[in-house]
């Protein structure tokens, strides 16, 4: 079986992980929990960072460090991952959808203005698949109606807009290490911003809202999370940011490589290699079917298992999820191109670990199944 995804450890992983165990430092307490945080935050070009336990606590420490409330609202993406939602809507915070642009799968920034309420304190910025959000209107609107910007980069790693790194752009940022991630730490996530007060929220809220006081440890005035990441994932993830060049190289190695044994499918649409803005960083590598294409992804995926090639569906749009639905939310919204994307979208093996042996063998594959 070729996977979807396939890590790569081959820097200071072992060595690292082996010093955790040598000095005994395998709590969140250890000392390369605060050496990833600074070199993460340096390399995104941040001030400060808080190493958290995944992308989606990250999200759920940056929504309360911003003091956002029940029955504020938030505008985020439809065509996204369930925890940015859901880091809203545990607080009583009402999301409002936007819907993707086609080829970027990203959100429909000329949708965002006319979403906006008195009661909209936030933009939720999520960055899809590998292409970054078209970052520089969102912004201005931001300034315009006094929103906060919360800048979910977990799929962009090292990516840049413009020449500056995502992750540097929101009041607040978040990151996910999950596995399939441009770097891991198998689970892990980080919450990054300039604002020193909002740092010191970040780290009270990750872990327990504990007192600063020794004396008042356990007297809370505040409900947060144990949220932490211990040293060992934090070791593993300063070994990984060692080597996040490389990394994005490789990733944009596969993605090039695709683009070459695949372009003569005519029933499938290829990620765009790049935008007015950025260059694709190929997070995963994402194919659209063709509309006149009669197979359904569904069909394809199960054909692609058949010859032991991975796959997986698109995001479920947050406006169709029945979880959503049963608690009387989205129940009027259209957004056509989201839904669209669901139906039609899949990606294959992109892992960084993938030779170009397997990727020749996924392109025999997918001429059988498509052509």
């Amino acid at each position: 079986m070729i996977p979807v995804n396939t890590p790569f450890l081959n820097g200071n992983e072992k060595k690292y992980l082996n010093e955790c165990i040598d000095t005994g430092w395998i709590s969140s307490e250890g000392p390369f929990v605060q050496k990833f945080e600074k070199n993460l935050s340096t390399y995104v070009g941040r001030k400060h960072a808080t190493a958290c336990a995944n992308g989606s606590a990250a999200l759920d420490i940056a929504v309360k460090a911003l003091g956002l409330k029940k029955d504020d609202e938030v505008i985020i993406p439809t065509f996204t991952i369930i925890s940015c939602a859901q880091s809203l809507v545990k607080l009583g915070i009402k999301p409002l959808l936007i819907d993707s642009n086609y080829e970027t799968f990203n959100m429909r920034v000329d949708d965002i203005e006319k979403k906006i309420t008195p009661k909209t304190k936030a933009i939720m910025i999520v960055h899809i698949f590998g292409l970054s959000v078209d970052l520089e209107p969102i912004l201005k609107i931001a300034k315009k109606y006094n929103l906060k910007i919360i800048e979910d980069a977990a799929e962009v790693i090292g990516q840049e807009y413009k020449n500056k790194k995502c992750g540097s752009f929101g009041d607040i940022s978040t990151f996910s290490f999950y596995t399939n991630k441009h770097i891991t730490t198998g689970e892990g996530g980080m919450v990054l911003t300039d604002d020193e007060e909002l740092d010191k929220r970040a780290k009270k809220l990750r872990n327990l809202c504990f007192s600063a006081d020794p004396n008042k440890r356990f007297i809370h005035e505040d409900l947060g999370w144990n949220y932490r990441i211990t040293n060992m994932q934090a070791a593993i993830g300063l070994a990984q940011l060692e080597q996040i060049d490389k990394m994005i190289e490789k990733k944009r190695h596969i993605g090039n490589t695709y683009n070459e044994l695949l372009k003569d499918i005519n029933v499938i649409n290829l990620p765009l290699v790049k935008t007015d803005y950025c260059e694709n960083i190929y997070w995963v590598y994402a194919i659209t079917l063709k509309d006149h294409y009669k197979k359904t992804v569904k069909e394809v995926m199960s054909e692609l298992k058949n010859y032991k090639i991975g796959s997986r569906p698109f995001f479920y749009p947050m406006h169709k999820q029945p979880v959503f639905k049963n608690m009387g939310l989205f129940l009027n919204e259209n957004l056509p191109q989201s839904e669209k994307l669901y139906e039609k979208g899949f990606y294959i093996p992109s892992g960084l670990a993938l030779t170009n042996e397997e990727m020749r063998k996924v392109s025999e594959v997918m001429h059988k199944v498509l052509v």
